[in-house]
């Protein structure tokens, strides 16, 4: 059975004949006449008495009403929830991140975009590793990545998620800096205050970090290998709460983006941020699918464009 076929069915039910009916559909009566026949051939019973011009309900057709009436209630039913989704009243947006893109400029995209989208929920996740952006994008496991960005503009780590299956849009450079408490000792470290700090000089302190496999992780060791020399980890962890805890605790200094340094907080304020020398610096961006996107995916997007706009 087509849906048509129940249409018809149901309008000639309600209009009390064939030639009612095709005047509310707008079509011709010889249409209605051959949409009903087509439908009792498809369930192999008639489901109107035809009586000359006039037609009655039989016991099939008493049988199939109440059936294409759901029918057709359900179809409104969809028909109405996709053109809620497509004019932004319900529906979820799916976002991934890294975890150091969190607070900016996740959270200041996602706060704008909920200002004018109220209705539309949104799920970020994190990645098991920086390596899984790209692919969770590219399967659609979410619909927009926040993710480190190559020279060339391509997902960082993963091959097969390269510029050829991603399209991406550069947001900003995101720059690394030192960060530690005062009552660490920095005794080896001379730079002048407010001058950057040489990571050579860095290398025999404690550093607190992330795990190996992260974005954070790979840029500060490749710092430190160009420099030729090798940091001594004292803490490494995949929890970033836990390395802002140590570091405001005094158990060693840590190399963060300079937005999520500034939130590390201690109750006596002398939490030290410093530039470092040479400069680490990341480009970072939003990847996602080439072709066909969900009305809030671009509606998204739009809100990224305006945020690129406005510098």
């Amino acid at each position: 059975m087509k849906f048509h076929q129940l249409s018809t069915f149901v309008a000639v039910v309600d209009h009390g004949s064939v030639t009612a009916a095709a005047d509310a559909l707008s079509v011709s009566q010889p249409a209605v006449s051959q949409t009903i026949r087509s439908l009792e051939r498809d369930l192999g019973v008639a489901v109107f008495d035809r009586i000359g011009r006039n037609v009655r309900l039989n016991a099939a057709g008493e049988a199939l009403l109440p059936g294409a009436r759901q029918a057709l209630r359900d179809l409104q039913i969809a028909r109405d929830a996709v053109a809620s989704v497509s004019a932004l009243r319900s529906g979820r947006l799916d976002l991934v991140s890294l975890p150091t893109l969190g607070v900016s400029p996740v959270a200041e995209l996602i706060g704008e975009f909920h200002r004018r989208h109220p209705d539309i929920s949104v799920r970020l996740v994190e990645p098991e590793s920086a390596a899984r952006i790209g692919s969770v994008v590219a399967s659609g496991e979410a619909e927009i990545g926040f993710t480190e960005l190559t020279s060339q503009g391509a997902v960082p780590f993963d091959p097969a998620t390269g510029p050829d299956r991603l399209e991406s849009v550069e947001l900003d450079h995101q720059v690394y800096v030192v960060v530690y408490h005062r009552s660490v000792e920095l005794d080896e470290v001379h730079a002048p205050d407010g001058a950057p700090v040489p990571l050579t000089e860095l290398a025999s302190l404690p550093l607190v970090t992330a795990i190996e496999g992260t974005s954070t992780r790979r840029l500060i060791d490749e710092a430190f290998a160009y420099v030729g020399v090798a940091p001594r980890i004292a803490v490494e962890t995949e929890l970033r709460e836990v390395i802002a805890a140590v570091v405001a605790a005094g158990g060693g200094y840590s190399i963060l983006p300079r937005v999520v340094a500034e939130a590390i907080g201690s109750p006596d304020g002398d939490i030290v941020i410093a530039q470092v020398a040479p400069p680490i610096r990341r480009r970072v961006g939003v990847i996602f699918r080439p072709g066909a996107m969900s009305p809030a995916g671009r509606a998204f997007l739009e809100v990224v464009e305006e945020s690129k706009r406005r510098g």
